[in-house]
């Protein structure tokens, strides 16, 4: 099994300039690479860090616990921090940091269903205490909602033709693994649809992994509740795999940190400034050096903000 790739590793953690007193909060632990490398430059400070998988907590633990002591681990919907940290009494952090790829591990273990290059029941939970597992999905979400995650989630444009052929399988045979749900991409799609670049069962599968976790949602959740939390001069660095996380990110990212002029002023208030400065005018994107390493990193875009 391939060990996880901690993607724009050395960009994200240069971008949160860690202060050793400062507290820090790393909203998807995995196997724990970007958050071993915050707690090793905290001194006096503190790193929070969630995960809703028990096996990704548990194999992190252990790689945390050589670095250092000062650290919480949460098991959590990331979506639920700020809630999760008052809790603790944790009312202000210095930095947050998302790395909204799934883990190596997840997709290369057949059994957990994140993969159309394994063969293995049609899961993709991320937390598997989650009811709701890509298989239910594919098996009970009728036509028009499989054609809606389908084209709005994977931006397929063979949305309605691969649900179609779902729905028709369906009424004969339970659909269980991930290479039954590929056969039926691939001899759904019209052959110019086959000839390009790229798996042909990608953007579905991303589109149900995105439903079954409510990807979506949970980043709305998150872009939308961090400022309570972040302290003055704090940073947040978001790194996406996909335009629509990438849209969520670079919108809300926009709203702080440019003032638009309002309807009766074509320009801001002389000196008033945005509550946010961007420190990434274009996203940054893998090194060559990273690329060669790890073709998962081609579509990571990383993207930061900090409070003035």
């Amino acid at each position: 099994m391939a060990e996880h790739y901690s993607v724009l590793l050395k960009e994200s953690i240069e971008l949160l300039n860690i202060k050793s007193d400062g507290i820090y909060v790393d909203l998807t632990l995995g196997r724990g690479g970007h958050s071993s490398e915050i707690l090793k430059r905290l001194k006096t400070g503190h790193l929070y860090s969630f995960d809703m998988d028990e096996e990704a907590i548990e194999k992190s633990r252990g790689r945390l616990e050589k670095v250092g002591s000062n650290f919480t681990i949460i098991k959590s919907n990331f979506a639920y921090f700020v809630e999760k940290l008052e809790e603790l009494g944790v009312n202000k952090v210095d930095g947050i940091l998302i790395d909204l790829g799934v883990s190596s591990p997840q997709f290369d273990e057949g059994e957990r269903g994140f993969s159309y290059r394994f063969d293995g029941p049609l899961d993709m939970r991320m937390d598997l205490s989650n009811p709701l597992s890509a298989a239910e999905i594919v098996n009970t979400y009728s036509l028009e909602d499989l054609t809606r995650i389908f084209r709005n989630y994977g931006e397929d444009q063979d949305s309605y033709r691969v649900a179609k052929k779902i729905v028709n399988v369906r009424e004969t045979k339970r659909i269980e693994t991930t290479f039954e749900l590929v056969d039926i991409i691939k001899s759904s799609k019209p052959g110019k649809s086959l000839e390009k670049k790229g798996h042909p069962a990608k953007q579905i599968f991303q589109a149900l992994r995105i439903e079954t976790n409510h990807e979506l949602d949970n980043l709305e959740s998150v872009l939308s509740g961090f400022e309570k939390i972040l302290a003055p001069k704090g940073r947040i660095a978001i790194i996406s795999f996909h335009s629509l996380e990438d849209r969520l990110v670079k919108e809300k990212f926009r709203s702080l940190t440019v003032i638009e002029g309002s309807r009766h002023e074509l320009v801001p208030t002389l000196g008033e400034e945005a509550p946010y400065i961007n420190l990434t005018r274009k996203p940054i994107r893998a090194s060559e050096v990273e690329l060669s390493e790890n073709h998962r990193s081609t579509s990571a875009l990383l993207r930061a903000i900090e409070r003035r």
